[in-house]
């Protein structure tokens, strides 16, 4: 923790005695200026020497403002032509104040830097106003605001409350209108949370803390397991209509061997593309040059959902749809909610 000295400067404040300026027909400014130009400086022109430019400053020489007392005794001219101490006009005192001043929305600001690591911004922050609620008595008129990466993520986080419902919305139309059915593009969406499990759970082994980065990396795999779930679906809803043209889909076993044909035929495009995207994501993974950091965060968070997509896509979506066509191969006068063969009420 790095903290701005608010102090530690030290500054000669002239305070002008009005009463005394007026009795010479001075006024403030005209004092102003001597203090300014003979003890500050003044530049009253500019010397070019080929290319560059320097400024020429006149003022007292070193000897004579180099003490205050001194400077007590430079000459302020009245308009009557007398010429008058400056220590008649003027006190002259030490001050000590910041050696900087900063302000932020027309207010006086001083900077505390914070830098942290193991930990994500957004925790870390909110621990801190937690302690400092505690812990620190702010005087009247002071406010605390904290800025740099957690203001980033905070505007972050407020535009993705409002994206990401979009987001998965706009995903759900449009398989509706692809599938145009409620229980499929349910199905489609169930990959979305399952998926990002193995995203966190990749984050996690790799101690990865959340960020903006990190964010980006997590809505690419939400459209990624979307996607694999949709094919599968496709698939499998194939192989379905095939089987049932056929005339052979009368019993829950012709379903369930109907939907492994089905998901057995998406096994081997489904690896291809998984490889293919995470053998594309490995050199992002082991990069060690300028940006690394930030994009190894992007990148974990697709390797690991590939994973898990791949996972749910084979192991969770067929069962899931099993059971939901099991109505396709039960008779009209079977029990509602109770499953058995078409024929014979054996299972062949």
């Amino acid at each position: 923790v790095y903290a701005e000295r608010a102090t530690g400067g030290y500054f000669l404040d002239f305070e002008i005695n009005r009463g005394e300026i007026a009795r010479y027909g001075l006024k403030i400014m005209d004092v102003g200026r001597i203090i300014e130009s003979a003890i500050g400086g003044e530049n009253i022109a500019t010397t070019i020497e080929g290319r560059e430019r320097y400024p020429i400053n006149v003022r007292y020489l070193r000897e004579l403002r180099d003490d205050p007392e001194k400077l007590k005794r430079v000459l302020v001219a009245t308009p009557a032509g007398i010429q008058v101490p400056l220590a008649q006009l003027a006190t002259l005192r030490f001050m000590s104040g910041p050696p900087m001043i900063r302000d932020e929305n027309g207010r006086l600001a001083a900077y505390v830097y914070v830098d942290m690591a193991g930990r994500d911004v957004g925790g870390y922050v909110e621990d801190l106003k937690l302690a400092v609620k505690d812990k620190v008595k702010l005087p009247s008129g002071y406010t605390i605001a904290w800025s740099g990466q957690y203001e980033f993520m905070q505007r972050v986080r407020e535009r993705l409350t409002v994206v990401i419902p979009l987001t998965l919305l706009i995903i759900f139309v449009v398989f509706y209108l692809t599938f145009q059915s409620i229980a499929e593009t349910l199905m489609v969406m169930l990959g979305v949370p399952l998926a990002l499990v193995g995203a966190i759970w990749y984050l996690a082994i790799l101690e990865y803390n959340m960020s903006i980065a990190v964010w980006v990396g997590l809505i690419t795999v939400v459209g990624t397991a979307a996607e694999t779930s949709a094919v599968m679906l496709a698939y499998l809803d194939g192989a379905c209509r095939r089987r049932k043209t056929a005339g052979g889909l009368n019993t829950m076993n012709d379903l369930i061997e109907t939907v492994q044909l089905g998901a057995v035929e998406r096994i081997r495009p489904m690896a291809m593309i998984g490889l293919v995207d995470v053998l594309g994501l490995v050199p992002v993974m082991l990069a060690t040059g300028t940006g690394a950091d930030v994009m190894k965060r992007i990148a974990a968070p697709q390797v690991g959902g590939v994973f898990s997509a791949m996972l749910l896509t084979l192991f969770v979506i067929p069962p899931i749809y099993v059971i939901w066509r099991r109505r396709m191969v039960v008779t009209a006068g079977d029990v509602p909610g109770k499953m058995e063969p078409a024929e014979g009420r054996t299972q062949a």
